[in-house]
């Protein structure tokens, strides 16, 4: 049999036609509509933002709490208004991001590549302006400390991040990771900025603005990683036996 009956035999039996019997295809949207249920819509962007924005600030809030105010206490009124000012419209854009990436069909307005790497360098340009200090003091065994802080700090905004929108569907998960590491991060470095009163510019330059680099890559990887492993399963549940 050549090629082309055989494409004939195929295109043949397409356009046959397949009746099927109405009582199974009652059953079938019978089966179906039984287990719909009305969904809660979303609320809006802006005040699923606002929410991400407030636990940022609480986690923030408490852990300097905790600590100590040491930082913000040791700052003039200048450097506190611009740092969290600055800080507030990074959280800001960084929160809806994610709530962009977690409502499928979402208008992206800025690659969040771009937003960590935008961010991060005015966030280090304001440093740098407010801090002029160029010691190095215990330079990697203080940095190591703050950094490890502020990463456990953006370990429970990332949670709770994820608690407010669990009913979202993240189309691209590395995306949404990334975005929700990035927004975790901020809040570890304003912890930071409540607690730590270790001025040298070195220092929060390099320490402080790691968190959020470091934090927005744990948070894609962890996505990656939580991919592939359903992916896998799905592989596996598909297999014959």
């Amino acid at each position: 049999m050549k090629d082309r009956e055989i494409d004939e035999v195929l295109k043949k039996a397409a356009q046959a036609p397949h009746k099927l019997d109405p009582a199974l295809l009652k059953r079938v949207a019978g089966s179906i509509e039984s287990s719909l249920r009305p969904v809660r819509t979303l609320p809006s962007t802006w005040v699923l933002t606002t929410g991400l924005v407030l636990i940022c600030a609480v986690v923030a809030l408490a852990g300097a709490a905790r600590a100590g105010f040491d930082g913000i206490e040791k700052m003039g009124v200048w450097e506190r208004a611009l740092i969290f000012s600055t800080l507030g419209i990074f959280a800001w854009v960084a929160g809806t991001e994610f709530v962009n990436e977690m409502i499928p069909g979402s208008r992206r307005r800025i690659p969040l590549g771009a937003l960590l790497g935008i961010g991060s360098v005015v966030l280090v340009g304001v440093f740098a302006l407010l801090f002029r200090d160029y010691r190095t003091d215990h330079f990697v065994s203080a940095g190591i400390v703050c950094l490890l802080t502020g990463l456990l700090h953006a370990i429970p905004a990332a949670l709770l991040s994820w608690l407010v929108l669990r009913r979202g569907f993240a189309v691209n998960s590395v995306s949404a990771g990334l975005a929700a590491g990035t927004l975790a991060g901020l809040a570890g470095v304003g912890m930071l900025e409540l607690h730590c009163a270790n001025f040298q510019a070195t220092h929060i330059l390099v320490w402080h603005t790691a968190v959020i680099p470091v934090s927005g890559g744990a948070g894609a990887f962890v996505a990656c990683a939580l991919r592939f492993r359903s992916g896998s399963r799905g592989l596996e549940r598909a297999a014959p036996r």
